[in-house]
């Protein structure tokens, strides 16, 4: 006799694997989502954590042990700022005046040297006397040896502020340099002489 089993099997339990068959495929769909979040949310930290240690691999040493220095040391070098240092009091009886300054040419006597042209550095022209003494205020802290002039003509009374005069060309660039560092407009003459 033989018995029928595939027929038993069906009639006998009912949807029992299938369920067993759903488990063993995954979670419910909720469970996944979830588990979709948890994934995204481990990596976003991983990720931040890594950054950070990878920013402390580029501090350079100094920076961390200066972390480690308390509250009270720290406010105390701040409050004190560095002492200034002046060192000009040992470089001036160094050099000599007609060293250092672009204008020394202008001291000496035009009449001894036998130049037929020399160069003058017109610096402003003003019609008050105290602008025309305020900028050649400016030029005497510059270093340079600035005279005034005043002249009288059909346009009224004006104050000229001149450097020179220069025998070498190389002199007048010194100065008309000095003087566009301090953004002092000069206008170059030439005159023979």
């Amino acid at each position: 006799m033989s018995k029928d089993y595939a027929k038993k099997g069906s009639s006998g339990r009912k949807k029992a694997p299938a369920r067993k068959q759903q488990s063993a495929r995954g979670a419910p769909p909720q469970k996944q989502a979830s588990s979709g979040w948890r994934w995204y949310g481990a990596g976003v930290l991983s990720g931040v954590f890594l950054s950070f240690l990878l920013y402390l691999g580029t501090l350079p040493p100094g920076d961390i042990q200066d972390a480690g220095v308390n509250s009270e040391q720290a406010s105390s070098e701040a409050e004190a700022p560095p002492k200034p240092r002046f060192d000009f009091y040992t470089l001036l009886p160094e050099h000599s005046q007609e060293e250092d300054t672009p204008g020394a040419e202008s001291a000496r006597p035009l009449a001894n040297t036998a130049l037929s042209e020399y160069y003058l550095l017109q610096a402003g022209s003003f019609r008050q006397r105290e602008d025309a003494d305020r900028r050649r205020a400016e030029l005497l802290l510059l270093g340079l040896e600035p005279s005034i002039e005043e002249s009288t003509g059909e346009n009224g009374r004006w104050f000229r502020v001149y450097l020179g005069p220069f025998g070498k060309r190389s002199n007048m660039s010194k100065a008309r340099s000095l003087t566009a560092g301090q953004n002092i407009d000069t206008l170059l003459l030439k005159r023979s002489g």
